[in-house]
Order: C-alpha cells, then structure tokens, then sequence
C-alpha cells in the first residue's frame, strides 16, 4: 500500500539561549533525524517521557512550525515547499485534536459556530446548509444537533473533546494528529473517546498520528508504535509485536512500568538510574546510554543506527541481539507472598466474620440467603 505520509530525516533544532549580539550560543535538540511512515486508515503511535519530542514532530508535520532540516511528503506531496494556496489545501487534509479540551476551544463562540467556522474558511457548505452540516457532525461524535447553541463552558470535558473532534471532521481530512488527545480527561471518560476514534477510523477510513506517554492507551489504539527518546526514534514496530517483546532496552523500561489489571501477576520492573540527559546537551553515541543497564564502551562512543529486521521491526540498540528475553518484564503467573495471601482469602470469604489464622480481619461481604 502506498503511503499516506513520508517522513524522512526530520530535524528542529530551537535556539536556548543567544550572545548580546544574536547569535545562537546553545540549541535545545527537540527533533533530530525523525523517519517514519504512514498508510491510509492506519494509525502510528508516537510515544516517550516528557520532553522526547514526540509533539514538535506533529506540529512539524503539520507544519505549524518549520523544520531545519529533512522531508514530508503528504499523498506524494513534498509538504517543505507547497506556496501558501498549496499549503491552504494542505490544512484541509490534516488536522489537529489538541490536548487540552478546555483550551482549544474558543470560550465566547457557541458550538455551531465553532464547527461552522471551518466550513466558511474553506468554503465546503453553501450557507444554507452549513446548519444542517453541524447538526451532521455533531451526531457523527455522539451529541445531539440541539447543543450547537450552547458555549464550550457549559459541557464537560469529555463533551468539549467530542466538539474538538467534530471541528477536526468538519473539513474532511484524510489525517488526524492526535496529540494527547485522553491525557487531560477522566479516566472513566477517555475508553469512551478511544472508542469513538476507532469508530471514526473505521467509518472514515482516517489516519491518525496518536501522540501519548500512556502506553497502556496506545495499545488499544495503535496499529503501529514508535518509541522516541531525547529526539529520536529507538525502536519501532507493529503495536502487537512490540507490546509481546520489545527490545530496546528503554521501550522495555517504559512497558514495565505499565499497571497490570491481574492481581495475581508478577514481573520485573526496571528501575532506570540516574539523570535524564538534557536535550541541550545530549550525550555522545546513544543518548540511552547514561541509564541503560546493559552499556558497554561503544555505546558512549557511537551512536546506534535504527535498523529493522524483515519483519519490519527497527531497534537503534548495539546490544539487540544479546539482551536477555524480553519476557522479563511480562506478567507471569506467581501468586501474592504468604501474608499478602492470608489477606486477599480473609476478603474473599463468604461468610460474614470468617477470617485467617494469623489475620485479625473480617470478611467484607456479608452473609445472603
């Protein structure tokens, strides 16, 4: 399948700090050497700690601000050198759903015309029907036409990211960039926008550029996932694979540190040691290498290439092939320690009162009949 989005040696660079008389004296490395791709319907998940890079790259792509350096190609398009009627089109075929619901939208223009004002910028909908238009997109995210006369302080956040989602709809875009688009929201509210993204996806046939830090959403969400540190991508695969056994020893730092819904599971977790590396002034040869426990000399010397296997999965890892397994950091079957066992039985009990030798607690559940 041809590709959606071509993203080749992508690099920003922004200016830290500067003399008395201008010149740039030290640079904050956000985005360094970036490549990836994207195919139609499908959608790639960025994902790293705070600060790794992984929104200036969307914003990058969108050209919300320019790159020092690299490609985009949009649907064959080199995205760096589009003119201003070019690049207008361009808005109508990628869009952005923002992180924060609260502030993306505008607090003194109702619903209707939120969604309205894309329609009228890019001339889409006579003005006759631009109503009936809104009404559409509001049904399309779950909400009904009769809110389009309400303003965005009126709905809660859930709602505000639905409206957000409807505007991002209104002009049709074959890409969607979704920027941490859960992260700000109730944990009971964000399984119900994941879903609605799929839904849309499905119906649509939309791409999605999923920007997040929350590994455990992306893995219901991501076809494909890309691991960034300090600028760079170091390891990248498709979703299952990568979530079964990861490689590089950060994407398996990150993965252990995900919650498990089994009580009774069991595994590692990798504690990383010392600092995080400034993106000022990163280190030499990987950037990984000042809290990976397997460094070695060439690693603080020669930076690692991303080399991917015919799988397709790539790791930027000098000691891929002689790290330990990857189910280290897996759920095991274990069971709890003695006395965390006593305790979980003691709350199990059918029986009001029953309890554990050795354990003074009562049964929670009381006696039916």
């Amino acid at each position: 399948m041809t590709a959606l989005l071509e993203v080749k040696g992508l690099v920003k660079h922004f200016v830290a700090r500067r003399s008395l008389f201008g010149r740039a004296l030290a640079h904050v490395k956000a985005v360094d050497g970036v490549s990836f791709t994207l195919e139609p319907g499908k959608t790639l998940a960025l994902v790293g700690e705070s600060g790794c890079g992984k929104s200036t790259v969307s914003r990058l792509v969108l050209r919300l601000i320019e790159p020092d350096a690299g490609t985009v190609r949009f649907d064959g398009r080199d995205l760096l050198s589009l003119d201003p009627d070019a690049l207008r089109k361009f808005r109508r075929e990628a869009q952005i759903i923002f992180q924060d619901p609260y502030a993306s939208l505008n607090p003194r223009m109702t619903v209707g015309q939120i969604l309205t004002e894309p329609l009228a910028l890019h001339d889409l909908v006579p003005t006759a029907h631009r109503r009936e238009r809104v009404a559409e997109l509001l049904r399309l995210v779950g909400l009904e036409p009769r809110l389009a006369r309400r303003y965005p302080h009126e709905f809660s956040g859930g709602q505000r990211q639905r409206i957000a989602i409807a505007r991002a709809l209104a002009v049709e875009p074959k890409l969607i960039i979704c920027d941490e688009p859960v992260s700000a929201l109730d944990v009971s509210i964000r399984s119900q926008i994941l879903n609605l993204l799929r839904e849309l996806q499905d119906r649509l046939g939309l791409a999605y550029i999923f920007v997040s830090h929350d590994l455990a959403v992306v893995k219901h969400i991501a076809d494909r996932v890309a691991v960034m540190n300090l600028g760079q991508i170091v390891e990248e695969a498709d979703a299952g694979e990568l979530f079964a056994e990861p490689r590089h020893p950060y994407s398996r730092a990150l993965l252990s540190a995900i919650p498990l819904p089994q009580p009774h599971a069991r595994r590692a977790k990798i504690v990383l040691q010392g600092e995080t590396p400034s993106a000022l002034n990163p280190p030499a040869g990987c950037r990984f290498h000042t809290r990976c426990p397997f460094v070695i000399d060439r690693c603080r010397a020669e930076a690692p290439a991303l080399v991917a296997d015919e799988a397709g999965h790539a790791t930027a890892c000098h000691r891929v092939s002689e790290l330990p397994p990857a189910d280290t950091i897996l759920p095991t079957a274990g069971g709890f320690t003695p006395e965390l066992a006593k305790l979980v039985a003691a709350f199990s009990r059918k029986t009001e009162g029953a309890s554990l030798a050795g354990v003074g607690i009562q049964s929670a559940r009381p006696t039916t009949t």
